[in-house]
């Protein structure tokens, strides 16, 4: 009894520590030390941070990231579609990165969705759109929704989860209480000291979980609200999205858009079975593996990942709704 107390008092002083050192980090207020080369869009939903590149009369494409990543995660890629003809923009998905945080903290995949389709208004230029993991649900479903904003989509080892609105599942009873639901969060999700080890269980190529991307990826943490905006969105993420199109496979059949994916076939986190079962759906849909990497090809292999994704970017921009042939 003695051992249980004083582990459960370890926890405790670690949790109220993990809290206050997130209150004494995050002290940058919105708008300010984002990085020079970005910009935000005004939408409907907010402020959207944009990182870019190549010249904004070229065929645009459009990146979403994944959970706990922002748009310098594509910079690399960005880098290369500038130089390979295409305008590149990478927005930062809330709660990540620098784009504002929303005021009704609902983080949702319909709400994630709105936000999606909003910037796809303001920048009113019908882009590719290239989501990745869990950014992809929102896009998906944006899409799905409003299939006359974009030219065509593209998902990296997405977060599609098709069928989940059939599991009735709600928020974990040790994330209900807010108070703790904080603590949790700044010692998990917003805790700079597992950056590493949480992009390495997203790998395969775990050597690619550099010193340079851990630390760009922690520089969002400095934002103040970041561990209550966490905080906001880490139950949504256990409960399914009951009412999205894209967990359902009629959406995804009507589909009359050029739609490609680029999987590795290493992922564990949505396993290849899972992209086979979406590009069954999906008519002229083509499913390119990459040999060797898991859940994040553009840091694993950005090599292979860019060689896969141009040639099929240069067929969507050249292409005519339901004429896609890569």
């Amino acid at each position: 009894m003695r051992l249980l107390l004083a582990a459960l008092v370890v926890l405790i002083v670690a949790a109220v520590g993990f809290r206050w050192a997130a209150e004494r980090r995050e002290t940058a207020g919105y708008g300010t030390g984002v990085p020079q080369q970005g910009r935000f869009a005004a939408t409907a939903e907010g402020g959207v941070f944009l990182l870019e590149a190549g010249q904004p009369e070229a065929p645009p494409v459009l990146f979403a990231h994944g959970t706990a990543a922002w748009s310098g995660l594509w910079l690399p890629t960005l880098e290369t579609l500038g130089q390979a003809g295409f305008h590149a923009i990478a927005y930062d998905m809330v709660p990540f990165g620098w784009s504002q945080h929303p005021v009704d903290g609902d983080y949702s995949r319909l709400r994630q969705a709105d936000r999606v389709v909003a910037l796809l208004e303001a920048l009113d230029s019908r882009p590719v759109v290239v989501a990745h993991s869990v950014g992809a649900g929102p896009a998906a479903e944006a899409v799905l929704r409003r299939p006359d904003l974009v030219l065509g989509l593209v998902i990296v080892d997405g977060a599609i989860a098709l069928g989940s609105h059939q599991a009735a599942k709600g928020v974990p009873v040790y994330l209900r209480n807010r108070i703790l639901l904080e603590h949790i969060t700044a010692a998990t999700a917003s805790n700079p000291l597992l950056t590493r080890q949480f992009l390495r269980g997203f790998m395969h190529v775990k050597q690619a979980a550099t010193a340079e991307t851990v630390a760009l990826l922690q520089e969002p943490m400095r934002r103040q609200g970041y561990t209550e905006a966490l905080a906001d969105w880490l139950p949504q993420l256990f409960v399914p999205p009951r009412d999205a199109l894209s967990t359902r496979a009629d959406p995804w059949q009507a589909l009359d858009l050029p739609v490609a994916l680029i999987w590795g076939r290493e992922d564990t986190v949505t396993p290849l079975a899972q992209a086979e079962e979406l590009a069954g759906l999906i008519p002229g849909a083509q499913l390119t593996i990459l040999e060797g990497v898991g859940h994040i090809p553009q840091i694993e292999n950005p090599e292979a990942f860019r060689d896969a994704l141009i040639p099929i970017l240069h067929a969507i921009s050249k292409s005519a709704a339901g004429d896609f042939e890569p």
